[in-house]
């Protein structure tokens, strides 16, 4: 069976394989987590095409059907050119802007992302179709990354105060986490933001995405075998494994090995 590969600047992309996970539980899977270099946010663009496809070329030495992109910088930086350089298919993520123009009642978003995320060419043509539409107010997460890839969010809430608040001020009712990681701290971005903002991720359209494209392929494992889960990482795996256990009770073929 050809499993789904699945690459992140680090832990983050966990919240894009939980939701992959769950609508294809049968589908084998590879998590690559390339925490070393993370975060890929405040690389220049040139270092993050050059990790995309280092992650890449490893996902495919090891027989995967499909790339996830589970980085909103990693994809707005280098899904174009991974696209060009290899045959097989990718899917990317990128902040979910259209989702929260769409369903703001004051006519103000906020996208909470990495720098690197916020400065790419295709964010800024994304966001740029819906800006007659809707204000948006763009912040950098600097910093956070950091502290989740470290597995203590003690320190975090200080941070999440200083860049939510102002974006509550002004007026925003959907904010959206424009980075695989943050997922990770909505329990403590419920806490500091008023119940009526909506908060928006992608994971679950990334996972139908993926599935639309096995389907379309033909690539769709069609047996009722359960799916061998390997995850790799080049930092701490024992950080890795914490965070797997924070979302998933599935234990089943479970394999955690240092990349």
């Amino acid at each position: 069976m050809q499993p789904i590969g699945i690459f992140d600047s680090g832990i983050g992309g966990l919240s894009i394989w939980k939701e992959i996970h769950k609508l294809l539980p049968n589908e084998e899977t590879i998590y690559l987590a390339d925490s070393v270099h993370a975060p890929y946010g405040d690389k220049p663009k040139e270092e993050i095409v050059e990790a995309s496809i280092k992650n890449t070329d490893a996902l495919i030495k090891k027989g995967c059907k499909i790339i996830v992109v589970a980085c909103n910088t990693a994809t707005t930086n280098a899904i174009s050119v991974l696209r060009k350089k290899y045959k097989l298919p990718f899917v990317g993520i990128e902040p979910a802007t259209k989702p929260a123009a769409i369903k703001t009642i004051t006519g103000k978003i906020g996208i909470l992302a990495t720098k690197g995320t916020l400065a790419s060419e295709l964010f800024l043509n994304t966001s740029k179709k819906y800006r007659g539409q809707v204000r948006i107010f763009e912040t950098i997460g600097e910093g956070l990354v950091p502290i989740i890839e470290s597995g203590n969010l003690t320190d975090v809430k200080p941070l999440l105060i200083k860049y939510l608040l102002p974006m509550v001020k002004e007026g925003v009712d959907n904010i959206v986490l424009g980075c695989t990681h943050y997922p990770f701290l909505i329990p403590i971005i419920r806490k500091i933001i008023p119940e009526h903002i909506n908060i928006i991720d992608s994971g679950k359209a990334v996972a139908q995405q993926t599935q639309n494209i096995l389907s379309d392929n033909g690539l769709l494992n069609q047996t009722s075998n359960t799916g061998k889960l390997d995850f790799y990482t080049n930092a701490d795996v024992a950080i890795l494994r914490n965070f797997l256990n924070s979302i998933t009770k599935d234990r089943l073929n479970i394999k955690f090995e240092k990349w």
